[in-house]
């Protein structure tokens, strides 16, 4: 399969509401998602760009400086860097408030101790991206836009957010479950209950005031995780619909991103999760009258045969080698209109 030409990267996503940018670090992801971003943001696209890699490079490229909130770039452009330790803490916050509407006052000391070591616990971090990632997913058409693009971290990450809301769709339905049965065992107990105190068997016993309220919090738990499991679900649905989501590996033509790329076309193979498209980044033109440019050139020629080979389904777009940084809106669009 031979490249495509590079303006056919941005008319095959043009339709795609949610486009991913995945890849082995130091490849130039963020250049890549910013670019197009770019891009759609000069065509009068109303797009958002989120950074979900915790060693953010997105503002450098923007020349902006972006933090855990929406920055305005320009009037069709918005863009995020998602912080970890800053989600995390909002995460469990909002753990400690819902825990808080239907817990023992006296248990409170114990489960924020609790919860101040869950923050650091393995998992933790990932779960809540997973979350401020899938509200940014659910909610961006209602937002007002056309495209919402995410520069992610390298690849293993990236894979494990991408199948992370079915094993949480998954872990919330075992928590349910368990609700549900405890709220039966509790109305069995509650009846047995009241048909003893209909036949005098505790007539002395005077009625819990706590029962109701009681009842009231254990459906706020319920609901809770109802809507939690909503989430991950739409989520999940518009991450495996390629119609709306779109997933583009950025690689450069080396052995070890090579190698690494196909490792996750694997993966994402066996979650049904196809990429939409590769893009070789970094390639060196071959008319090259220095020696050591001239080899590195035939070096990435032979790789690009193993490329070509190694990935016959999906279509292959270069980003060649520039002059100088690719820095700023104007600069990112041209790399890709020209």
């Amino acid at each position: 399969m031979a490249l495509h030409p590079l303006h056919g990267l941005v008319e095959q996503l043009e339709t795609q509401p949610i486009i991913f940018i995945g890849g082995k670090g130091g490849v130039g992801k963020t250049t890549t998602a910013a670019a197009l971003a770019s891009y759609y943001a000069s065509q009068q696209q109303k797009t958002l760009i989120v950074s979900t890699d915790p060693a953010h490079s997105l503002g450098d490229v923007l020349n902006v400086r972006l933090n855990n909130e929406t920055t305005v770039i320009s009037p069709y452009l918005d863009a995020i860097e998602l912080n970890p330790d800053v989600i995390v803490d909002e995460h469990f916050a909002q753990v400690e408030r819902t825990i808080k509407a239907y817990a023992n006052p006296d248990m409170m000391p114990k489960i924020r101790e609790h919860l101040r070591l869950s923050k650091s616990a393995p998992g933790a971090q990932e779960a809540a991206m997973l979350e401020s990632m899938c509200h940014h997913l659910v909610e961006a058409a209602d937002a007002g836009y056309e495209h919402i693009i995410f520069d992610t971290a390298p690849t293993g990450h990236t894979l494990r957010l991408l199948v992370l809301p079915e094993m949480m769709g998954a872990w919330t339905d075992g928590l349910l479950a368990q609700q549900r049965r405890q709220s039966k065992l509790r109305s069995v107990a509650n009846h047995l209950d009241s048909h003893n105190q209909k036949n005098g068997a505790q007539k002395n016993d005077v009625a819990n005031p706590f029962a109701a309220k009681k009842s009231d919090r254990w459906e706020q738990a319920v609901s809770v995780l109802e809507k939690r499991k909503q989430l991950f679900h739409q989520a999940g649905l518009l991450l495996h619909d390629r119609t709306q989501t779109a997933i583009v590996l950025v690689m450069t033509a080396d052995v070890l991103p090579l190698a690494e790329t196909k490792r996750a076309i694997e993966q994402l193979e066996d979650s049904k999760l196809m990429p939409a498209a590769i893009v070789i980044n970094q390639l060196i033109s071959t008319a090259q009258s220095d020696e050591f440019w001239r080899r590195r050139a035939e070096r990435q020629q032979h790789l690009l045969q193993d490329i070509e080979q190694s990935f016959t389904k999906y279509p292959l777009y270069p980003i060649y080698l520039q002059q100088t940084d690719v820095r700023g809106t104007d600069a990112l669009s041209a790399l890709l209109s020209a």
